[in-house]
């Protein structure tokens, strides 16, 4: 799977918010903002294939947490961006 490169993320007022590149990203009632370990997450695998197992790695590694937490953190991570309909697969 990877991030749809139409959505790109900027700094507004001190957050970083996931928008629609284009003529699309003038609707800002949906503002999908990032906390700082979903912003690492998007910054390290933003323009290529990734796996959950990809993801977990990351997480584990940077965080230094045990396989079984980085394995449901990113499931859920992943999750939420299916479901705000940010991937391409």
């Amino acid at each position: 799977m990877k991030i749809n490169e139409k959505y790109k993320v900027r700094e507004m007022a001190g957050e970083h918010v996931v928008i629609m590149q284009g003529h699309h990203g003038k609707d800002l009632t949906k503002i999908i903002s990032l906390n700082e370990s979903a912003l690492y997450l998007w910054r390290a695998i933003e323009g290529r294939e990734f796996t959950i197992e990809t993801i977990a790695e990351l997480l584990a590694e940077h965080y230094g947490i045990d396989d079984e937490i980085a394995q449901r953190d990113a499931s859920t991570w992943i999750s939420k961006l299916d479901e705000c309909g940010l991937l391409e697969q």
